[in-house]
Formats: C-alpha cells, structure tokens, sequence
C-alpha cells in the first residue's frame, strides 16, 4: 500500500478533472434512477451519487449535473425510483449512462406505482416522491420519500477509481 500522499489543492475550474479523480477514492454503489418525462414516456440515467438521509421520516438523496439530458424529467416529475444494481449489471449501468439508444427496449422492466419504470432483476428497489429539490452547484440535490422499497439481494455493483470493481471475498 502507497504512502505517498498528493500536495494539498485548493479547488478551481483549472483543477476539476484532478478534484473528480480525488473524488474517485471514495468507493460507491451503482443505481439507476427512472421517472417519466412531460410526455409520459420512460426515463432513466445511472448515478453515483445516491445516498441515505433518514430513517424517520424515509429519506434518501442523489444528484444531477443540470446539463443532463434527462434534468427536467426528474426535477419536475413528482415520483421516481432508484435500483440499486448487482454485480453482474454492468451492461445495465453502460446503457442508462450513455446517450441517445432505447434504453427501456433494451432491458427487463414494469410499470411500477405511479407509472414509473420499474427494473426487474436489481439488488434494491424505492420508490420515491420528489421532496425537495436543492441547488447544489453545476448540480441539483434530488430529496425523495421512500413510498415503498424492495432488498432482492446480491452483490451490489461498486465504481471506485473511475471503474467498476469487486467486493473481496469474506
């Protein structure tokens, strides 16, 4: 293990790729997030950046760059669900990240309450009312309220270092 420490940066425009990649020490799980947009169909986009808030009330929270394609389906539709992914859903975490394919023509999924897609075969499932939306930066904060959720198990999907990886063996 290294011992070598980088100098200490203070943020800048000049310095964001080196910021993302320190951000990138910080090992998390994979979702997807779906909705639907002003015309009722489908949407959905991998994240990183969900998180638990709450327990009491059901709170969780991710965020989206505000120069996302899918921006305002999810910050003016009011439901919307998080599926956290396994191990073995790469290929589904590629396909919700990139631009442009038919990504719901592509994948198992439902219709879920409140119309929502609703992705079959994940490791968690909530579904979640739009509390609050927080401006965060080049970023909008999305609160929700855990209406209903589902554990179905497995090994999560985990990005570290710019990378899909492995838990290691108990």
């Amino acid at each position: 293990m290294s011992t070598e420490r980088s100098p200490i940066i203070t943020p800048s425009p000049q310095q964001s790729r080196l910021l993302r990649d320190t951000l990138g020490q910080f090992a998390t799980g994979v979702t997807v997030i779906t909705t639907r947009d002003s015309e009722g169909q489908p949407a959905g986009m991998t994240a990183n950046s969900f998180n638990s808030v709450s327990l009491d009330p059901a709170l969780v929270l991710w965020s989206i760059d505000r120069q996302s394609l899918g921006y305002e389906a999810f910050t003016t539709r009011e439901h919307f669900a998080v599926h956290v992914l396994r191990a073995d859903q790469q290929h589904v975490s590629n396909l919700f990240a990139g631009r442009g394919a038919d990504k719901f023509g592509q994948i198992q999924w439902k219709e879920g309450p409140d119309g929502i897609p609703r992705l079959e075969e994940c490791a968690a499932y909530f579904h979640c009312r739009r509390a609050q939306c927080i401006e965060g930066g080049d970023h909008t904060i999305l609160l929700g309220e855990v209406l209903e959720f589902c554990a179905y198990g497995g090994e999560p999907l985990v990005f570290h270092r710019g990378r899909y990886r492995a838990l290691a063996g108990e």
